[in-house]
């Protein structure tokens, strides 16, 4: 979490906004779980295409695993400041990706 300031904003899809550093390393603490826990430990994310904007990086990326059914596929865009992530715009939705019955 050393990469995002203090009041950095994610942005997901829905409506769902994370706010700061705290609540944002809340959020990664559960997504890193084990996934007898509810976590999506295990996931590989691979970079697909990456356009830099200014001081924003926009990264179309495929998520793997071996518990998903098929690819999952998403965007991050991170808006840098200071050399720190001072915000991230993702479209990543768990409830989206197509689990292995």
């Amino acid at each position: 979490m050393e990469q995002y300031p203090d009041n950095v904003e994610f942005f997901f899809p829905g409506g769902q906004v994370v706010k700061g550093r705290q609540q944002g390393g809340d959020l990664f603490a559960g997504f890193v779980k084990p996934q007898s826990e509810g976590g999506l430990c295990g996931l590989k994310f691979t970079a697909e295409h990456v356009f830099e904007v200014g001081d924003t990086v926009n990264v179309q990326w495929v998520v793997t695993s071996d518990i998903l059914a098929e690819p999952y596929r998403g965007a991050d865009a991170f808006v840098t400041k200071g050399g720190l992530i001072a915000a991230q715009v993702s479209t990543f939705d768990a409830a989206q990706m197509k689990k292995k019955k």
